[in-house]
């Protein structure tokens, strides 16, 4: 397993754009004065820097590296690392590095959620939103208040090694669908399904690792395909059982995307006792950190374009996939079925749940006025990113017209970024459902964003 960290590490250093050539230490590397050991106690490390790149650090070498450009010291400057409750910085003001903490000033009350067109000060001052730096502090603004109701999005501390099992794989026609787990936190393992289509299915011989045995660099989409509300968990979007007209990783699968279907925590094979002592202030905050491990699973896959990756969810699906893209800026384009409403005009208690926000409860007392959050807002903050809405006229779930309010209340923050045609909607004649035409419709839109 430590090899298998070792080389995850490496692989995301790559994606920073790091210039990274690892020395992967094995037992013949061992001699007992600079190796003294393959694993953790290494040996002389300095020695072991010199013997692994002297022909880069020697200033006579021929693949001698030259630093350009000022120093971290010369540059007198700022390192700041974001925590949930304010920044770690380190500053080279003085030439040398000084540390110091600095706690998140408090949320930004707004009376109104639907008002997207103006931010207030840290006195509370109103003022317009005239730019994309305008809207940027009132989107900062609604992710703090977000978080008092879900809780703060975990720290980097809890993004583990993924450590990929494969459980079982099965031919699906021409497709491949593989049952995996992942590890999303210290504490827990997501189970999901992969479906792989036929271009990649035809080059694929087996393997521990998904994507091990194909033979080149692939640029397929990708999308994250959440369940509804249902005991049957991935199996539904799957198509293993469960409602025919909810297969979606299936059907995006046929299509040619790579698909993923998790299990939602305390659904299908994964069980969950949500209790705050694992680490989430709520089921919605847990849900989205193993959707955001998910979409680490994705950029693992050789074949997979990590710039065009994708979410659709139906109901639970299509709330959860809104909660994860606000916070996973790596989601490209997103659909939403049956998903929301304006909570002017839904069921307050109704998410209080442990899956859902406890404390819109405890600490908002379930009072409408007194939620810290809307989705006018979630919806805005994904701008300028394609989101799609699909809404049933008879949805006794979502009330209809709040999904109308919705996207008529963010559609000025899309236009502000001149992408008003990514902001989209329609609604159709059904009650709280995802039958073909729509769904038809819904990957259309994939298609025109990731294909």
């Amino acid at each position: 397993s430590t090899y298998a960290d070792a080389t995850e590490m490496v692989s995301w250093m790559r994606r920073a754009k790091l210039d990274v050539e690892p020395k992967w230490v094995t037992p013949t590397d061992v001699d007992g004065k600079v190796f003294t050991s393959s694993g953790h106690a290494l040996g002389n490390r300095t020695e072991i820097v010199f013997r692994v790149a002297e022909k880069y650090l020697s200033p006579t070498g021929a693949e001698k590296r030259e630093r350009r450009g000022a120093t971290d010291f010369e540059r007198r400057e700022e390192i700041r690392y974001r925590t949930s409750r304010g920044d770690f910085v380190i500053s080279y003001a003085a030439g040398f590095p000084v540390g110091r903490f600095e706690p998140a000033p408090p949320a930004v009350a707004y009376d109104d959620h639907h008002d997207l067109l103006q931010y207030r000060t840290a006195t509370g001052e109103k003022r317009p939103v005239k730019t994309v730096a305008d809207w940027e502090q009132r989107r900062r603004h609604i992710l703090q208040n977000f978080q008092l109701a879900t809780g703060p999005i975990p720290s980097a501390l809890r993004r583990v090694p993924l450590d990929v099992k494969v459980v079982d794989e099965v031919q699906v026609g021409k497709l491949l669908r593989r049952k995996v787990t992942f590890q999303s936190d210290p504490d827990d393992r997501v189970s999901a399904y992969l479906f792989l289509p036929a271009d990649v299915t035809a080059e694929i011989r087996g393997g521990k690792i998904p994507g091990h045995g194909v033979t080149g660099p692939r640029e397929l989409p990708a999308v994250l395909c959440l369940h509804q509300t249902t005991n049957n968990g991935k199996d539904e979007t799957a198509g293993v059982r469960g409602n025919a007209d909810l297969k979606y990783a299936l059907e995006l699968a046929e299509r040619g995307y790579v698909t993923l279907a998790p299990d939602y925590p305390s659904f299908g094979e994964h069980p969950y006792d949500f209790a705050p002592a694992h680490g989430y202030a709520s089921g919605s905050m847990k849900a989205v950190w193993d959707n955001i491990r998910a979409i680490d699973f994705l950029e693992t896959l050789n074949f997979v374009d990590a710039e065009r990756i994708g979410c659709i969810g139906h109901s639970l699906g299509g709330h959860n996939g809104i909660f994860t893209a606000v916070f996973e800026p790596r989601i490209k384009v997103l659909v939403s079925n049956c998903g929301f409403s304006s909570l002017k005009k839904d069921d307050v208690p109704s998410w209080t749940g442990p899956r859902y926000m406890p404390r819109i409860a405890s600490e908002f007392g379930n009072d409408v006025q007194r939620v810290p959050f809307d989705f006018p807002e979630l919806i805005a903050a994904l701008a300028p990113r394609a989101f799609l809405a699909s809404a049933a006229d008879k949805d006794d779930d979502f009330d209809v017209s709040g999904v109308r309010d919705t996207i008529a209340a963010a559609k000025p923050v899309y236009e502000l970024f001149g992408r008003a045609e990514a902001l989209d909607a329609f609604y159709f004649a059904a009650p709280h459902s995802f039958p073909e035409n729509t769904r038809q419709r819904c990957y259309e839109f994939l298609d025109r964003h990731l294909k």
